[in-house]
């Protein structure tokens, strides 16, 4: 699906081997001004290592995010093509879907769909937003999960799993971002990759980042953190905490060994989870965190481990004339 700039398509094949319609999704420099009358601070709703994203609206009425990248080397640019071939190649509801891009006079700009809940960070701490309940943050898991589970079974690591790169739109439904660090998986004579490390220190596979060998567990591991961000509404490392607590998994993983693992989550969900499924969502979020990643589920498996864990919260729900 191009846009309304779109020119006659041209293929263009990348190191990961399959071809996309590149230039279909081509949008015009001043397209970008406009949506966002000459990118205007007011616009802007985000910033990073990355560089800046804006809120815009096309001359069609569709609202947008632009995520405009700094163009400082040509890993710089491989990321954004490999961006843009993930986000080509895989549709998913799940997964955020890529409206367009510019590169016109180096400018380097993506242009996503605009997620009007932003990203699932910024509603478990760091911000006054409204707490979420059990059942929406099972609901936002299981989605997360599902477009992982579609990127893997189409044999690629996305390398950069963390609660920022989970959005949520009008109806919280979450979708993953940030595909420029993403690898095409193994081949099925394959056990891993080699390839640098890249990632989120916070949320990265200790196995991967001591041998430079990337799985789908890779993935697994930098998921697992996340499901404990969402049970204890903290931060994956947290400098202003003791040294024990200073990473979650670390911290979650001992306070499980001593069988002390509920006195950590949210204070807002205290007295609010069935027991079963906070026993289902810690057992999983724990075999996500395995040392080995042979010793870590499958994301399928994951995903069937949360939607369990949903299921034996209903009853609760049930029961609660609201």
């Amino acid at each position: 699906m191009g846009t309304k700039y779109s020119k006659a398509t041209t293929y263009i094949t990348d190191t990961m081997s399959y071809h996309v319609p590149y230039e279909s999704f081509r949008v015009p420099f001043v397209a970008l001004q406009e949506a966002t009358n000459n990118f205007d601070d007011k616009f802007l709703i985000g910033e990073g290592g990355i560089g800046k994203v804006y809120r815009g609206v096309l001359c069609d009425g569709t609202n947008v995010a632009l995520k405009r990248r700094k163009a400082e080397s040509d890993e710089d640019l491989q990321e954004f093509q490999t961006e843009i071939e993930i986000l080509t190649q895989f549709r998913h509801p799940h997964l955020v879907s890529l409206i367009g891009y510019c590169d016109e006079n180096n400018e380097l700009t993506l242009i996503y769909e605009y997620m009007e809940n932003g990203n699932l960070r910024r509603h478990l701490y760091g911000s006054d937003l409204p707490s979420m309940s059990w059942e929406q943050r099972l609901e936002i898991c299981i989605g997360a999960a599902r477009g992982l589970h579609h990127l893997h079974t189409s044999r690629v690591i996305h390398r950069d799993v963390k609660s920022i790169n989970i959005l949520l739109d009008e109806n919280f439904v979450a979708k993953i971002t940030d595909f420029g660090a993403s690898k095409k998986g193994t081949e099925p004579d394959q056990t891993h990759v080699t390839t640098i490390v890249k990632g989120t220190l916070a949320y990265l596979d200790p196995e991967y980042y001591r041998s430079s060998q990337v799985t789908e567990k890779s993935d697994v591991y930098s998921f697992g953190v996340v499901l404990l961000e969402v049970l204890c509404a903290r931060p994956a490392m947290d400098s202003s905490r003791s040294r024990e607590m200073f990473s979650l998994a670390k911290w979650a993983m001992e306070c499980q060994k001593n069988g002390q693992l509920e006195r950590i989550i949210d204070p807002n969900l205290v007295g609010k989870i069935r027991p079963d499924s906070l026993r289902k969502f810690e057992e999983t979020a724990v075999k996500c965190l395995a040392l080995s990643g042979e010793d870590r589920p499958s994301m399928g498996d994951v995903l069937w481990k949360l939607e369990y864990a949903l299921c034996l919260q209903e009853p609760i729900i049930q029961d609660d004339p609201e």
